[in-house]
């Protein structure tokens, strides 16, 4: 069954991206994001233990606990985020072009669009069902997409379009 269209204001680029894409194409935004929930972790745990008596302990190790889960889920905050400009729900120019232009460079070079997998059919498949749109379920469990498949809900036309176009006008002016 392939994926459902689902009408956005911007183009989509990838209904269900691997997980390195999607981390390499970070804006400087996200990662502000995710130092912003790390710090803010730690920050609060040290004003609730302020709380008018005498720290803990243990505040330490309070600290650095609540720096690792606010490190986690910044970072699932900031790829959900990366994640959302791949499926077009918020503005995606820049990773649009980028992305365009990482395909056209793919195909130039004889790569498979989206890597190359052992896997078979089925597999890909089932994978693409189980990790697609699947950064809105990180509250109930974060899954990512670490399989290389062609199952994107994508018409990836695109990519050759204008292609030999691009070709004949970099060889006349080479």
């Amino acid at each position: 069954m392939p994926p459902q269209k689902i009408k956005t204001d911007y183009e989509p680029i990838d209904t269900d991206p691997h997980i390195t894409r999607v981390v390499k194409y970070f804006r400087n935004s996200d990662y502000l994001v995710w130092a912003a929930t790390t710090a803010f972790g730690p920050a609060f745990y040290y004003l609730l233990e302020l709380g008018g008596r005498v720290p803990t302990p243990s505040l330490g190790f309070g600290l650095k606990l609540s720096a690792c889960v606010g490190a986690t889920g910044g970072f699932l905050l900031a790829y959900q985020r990366s994640s959302m400009r791949f499926w077009g729900w918020t503005e995606n120019a820049q990773e649009y072009e980028r992305d365009l232009k990482e395909m056209r460079q793919r195909i130039k070079e004889g790569k498979p669009l989206y890597g190359v997998s052992r896997m078979n059919e089925y597999a890909q498949k089932s994978s693409s069902w189980m990790s697609r749109y699947a950064a809105l379920k990180f509250s109930a469990f974060p899954i990512f997409n670490f399989v290389n498949h062609n199952n994107h809900g994508i018409d990836t036309s695109r990519y050759y379009k204008d292609l030999d176009d691009n070709d004949d006008k970099e060889n006349i002016s080479g």
